[in-house]
């Protein structure tokens, strides 16, 4: 996870002054633990019966890219409803702990008013354009990742020299500490080419997973244009990315 970006300024500081990150990940994790994803709530059965109930509610919250396209007024909330539903408890502790590790740095950078409209809007546009790539699809597309990945774009620009503890599978999972500069693009790369081999519709959305990088880097390059980025970060925190588990019978971005 990251440590300290500032001598004067310690995890403690940055806690006080990330509400929405907090928030977020508050709210995700109570809405997985009262929905059917979960298994913990009762009221939605067991079997075939809590199946039944898990398609239903992901196709209700969830995007489903033709629907989203037609124009059904309906549908065109569902990429916000999505970035607060998660299909397994994989997905959602993967992606609360890259929002837990990120978010904390950019909110109190962009500012608390500015980070949530910045990460509900960056979600939004990351799943339409992964629904206009797969504008067929009938599947099912939860998730934050792709408003996460948008925060990880914004970390590269804001943080470039951050120091991130990666952990590489390929390596053995062997601790490495990398700037960001580096560990970022290396994951963006990767979601860019496991994208290009998706062949059917959302398992992981690779692409949601792009889009919401570009997006965020471009927002923030935008937003700060030739300022200098702030103070050199050093702390720990995965390699891969966002965590996107594969939900069932709904589909995970």
């Amino acid at each position: 996870m990251i440590g300290k970006w500032s001598a004067a300024r310690g995890r403690a500081g940055r806690e006080q002054s990330a509400p929405v990150t907090y928030g977020l990940i508050a709210a995700c994790s109570l809405i997985f633990v009262i929905g059917p994803a979960s298994g913990l709530n009762p009221s939605y059965g067991t079997g075939d019966a809590l199946l039944a109930a898990q398609r239903l509610y992901f196709r209700r919250w969830g995007v489903v890219p033709a629907e989203l396209l037609a124009g059904d007024p309906g549908a065109l909330l569902t990429p916000v409803t999505a970035l607060f539903v998660h299909g397994t408890w994989l997905h959602l502790l993967g992606n609360m702990l890259f929002l837990y590790v990120f978010g904390t740095m950019a909110e109190e950078r962009l500012g608390r008013v500015q980070f949530a409209l910045f990460y509900v809007g960056c979600g939004y546009l990351a799943l339409v354009g992964y629904a206009a790539a797969h504008a067929g699809s009938s599947q099912t597309l939860v998730g934050a990742s792709g408003a996460i990945s948008a925060v990880l774009g914004a970390f590269l620009y804001l943080f470039p020299g951050a120091r991130v503890t990666s952990l590489f599978p390929f390596l053995f999972f062997l601790p490495l500490r990398f700037p960001a500069w580096v560990t970022l693009p290396f994951w963006v790369a990767l979601q860019w080419v496991a994208a290009g081999r998706e062949a059917r519709g959302p398992g992981v959305a690779y692409l949601a997973h792009v889009v919401g990088f570009a997006l965020g880097f471009a927002y923030a390059w935008v937003r700060y244009g030739r300022r200098a980025a702030a103070p050199a970060a050093s702390g720990e925190g995965p390699a891969d990315g966002p965590a996107a588990g594969r939900p069932r019978p709904g589909e995970a971005e």
